[in-house]
């Protein structure tokens, strides 16, 4: 039986891993989940993103990241929900922690970050938040 929510248990692995004090966790591969991981790159809260022959075609490897020995990100959380959709318009596109956080969102242009989605004049799903 397949899984209901894939993005929710990718946030759930990357949580547990980062509790742990793993450098690395590996997730069953999507284009939305790879994309969700490239935002987190770009944006400095994971290491980086690697596609391993010793892990399989079907996953890809999210390389961690610490400060200080504490993981750099402090909060992940899904908001949209299979069960409960958060959509926002355009002009009610979250800040998350007055700018310090992101939240990344389902457009009609690509899944983004809320401030990318603003510069381009696009609303959508919000899929979660990152502090």
């Amino acid at each position: 039986m397949g899984m209901t929510d894939p993005v929710s248990d990718m946030l759930t692995r990357i949580r547990n891993a980062q509790m742990a004090g793993k450098k690395f966790v590996d997730i069953p591969a999507s284009r939305i989940k790879m994309r969700i991981s490239e935002i987190l790159t770009a944006e400095g809260y994971i290491a980086g993103v690697e596609n391993s022959e010793e892990i399989g075609d079907r996953q890809f490897r999210i390389l961690l990241k610490y400060h200080m020995g504490r993981p750099v990100i402090e909060e992940i959380k899904r908001v949209s929900r299979p069960g409960r959709r958060h959509y926002v318009r355009k002009d009610k596109l979250p800040r998350i922690y007055q700018g310090l956080g992101i939240a990344i969102v389902s457009t009609s242009k690509g899944i983004m970050t809320s401030k990318d989605a603003g510069k381009q004049g696009v609303g959508g799903e919000l899929l979660c938040t990152v502090f």
